[in-house]
């Protein structure tokens, strides 16, 4: 029987995983999953921390490395890096018989490198070089100085996944330092085939402050936008991608690197756990279907889709009215880019927190 992540994926959506320990990977709920559909993996500091703070299958490692004297950041990273390269594994054959198309897992860089452009770069390379899978993606927050990271990594052949954008800006950004960093990896004789990137768009945090601007207001326009806001600024941001990598057809879009054979970016639909329990618990993944995208689901999210979400091609559904959603919230005096700006700051401190708690936890 064909499942719902199945149907999915026939309508040209990706589903990944939000997820990574041990635990799932050992109890064989990884390779169910990927059984049923999922084609890749995401992780970031709070998900190693919950993994890594319940202490299930790390307690050895754990006790080597504390006795071995390497410090605490070195030692979070050989736990997540075995986890990574397990993960790798266990999607290697999905990467192969996709031809790099699927198959792909997530490592951030320390999100104390948010705002250094060359301190970023290092790390994308030691990470690179220690996980040593060509299934790997290297996770940057999308700040200007990862943006330049995205540039100098992607000419150097290391992929990478953007995450923390929250506005059409910053997502449009991400993708011309990307294609920027292309051109220069195909112009140096690098292989076109083996470039991939994600750009991870952030969706129901934008509701979760949008909708008390909305209240706020009261008026009856403002209040049918309601939980969504950060729909219509997904469908937007694809129609926005659709005009740099499809319909674009000129050097400074994507038109002479789709010719040498260059994937275009991806966007991945990121925070798709409903936060808000008047809304459906599959809303941000329901909505949002469409071709050449990802969403990276969390686990609790993922089953309930599979249990009882709906696979149709809704990513363009009505995109005038998303536009024109857009629209109306800038006449109501609310500035989407300016709160992209506040909830990419808010991401970057909730994962320094994390990120904290890990090293004091090892």
């Amino acid at each position: 029987m064909t499942t719902t992540l199945q149907a999915t994926l026939a309508l040209g959506q990706h589903l990944w995983l939000d997820n990574l320990s041990r635990e799932l990977m050992r109890s064989g709920q990884l390779a169910r999953w990927i059984a049923d559909g999922v084609q890749g993996i995401t992780t970031n500091p709070a998900i190693f921390q919950k993994a890594i703070s319940g202490g299930e299958g790390y307690a050895d490692d754990l006790r080597r490395l504390r006795d071995s004297g390497v410090g605490a950041e070195a030692r979070y990273e050989s736990l997540a890096i075995a986890d990574v390269q397990q993960a790798c594994d266990a999607l290697a054959s999905l990467y192969t018989s996709s031809g790099g198309d699927a198959g792909w897992v997530s490592l951030e860089v320390s999100p104390w490198l948010a705002h250094d452009a060359a301190g970023t770069i290092d790390a994308a390379t030691r990470l690179s070089a220690a996980v040593a899978r060509p299934n790997l993606l290297i996770k940057i927050p999308s700040t200007p100085a990862g943006r330049q990271a995205l540039t100098e990594a992607t000419a150097r052949g290391i992929n990478v996944n953007m995450t923390l954008i929250f506005s059409l800006q910053q997502a449009v950004e991400t993708a011309k330092a990307w294609a920027t960093g292309a051109r220069r990896w195909v112009a140096g004789g690098g292989d076109p085939a083996r470039l991939y990137s994600v750009a991870s768009v952030f969706l129901s945090r934008v509701d979760t402050v949008i909708d008390p601007l909305l209240d706020a207001n009261g008026s009856d326009a403002a209040l049918a936008l309601r939980g969504r806001c950060a729909i219509a600024m997904a469908q937007v941001c694809y129609q926005r991608y659709l005009d740099l990598f499809v319909r674009g057809d000129h050097p400074a879009t994507f038109g002479d690197l789709s010719r040498a054979g260059v994937r275009p970016q991806r966007l991945l639909w990121a925070s798709t756990g409903t936060k808000n329990p008047a809304y459906s618990d599959t809303l941000y993944v329901d909505a949002l279907i469409g071709p050449d995208t990802v969403n990276t689901v969390p686990e609790a999210t993922l089953r309930a889709f599979a249990d009882h979400g709906t696979a149709k091609p809704t990513l363009e559904t009505d995109t005038q009215a998303a536009e024109a959603a857009l629209v109306a919230l800038k006449s109501f005096g609310i500035d989407m880019a300016a709160i992209g700006e506040q909830l990419q700051k808010d991401g970057l401190v909730a994962f320094e927190q994390a990120y904290d708690q890990i090293l004091a936890t090892v």
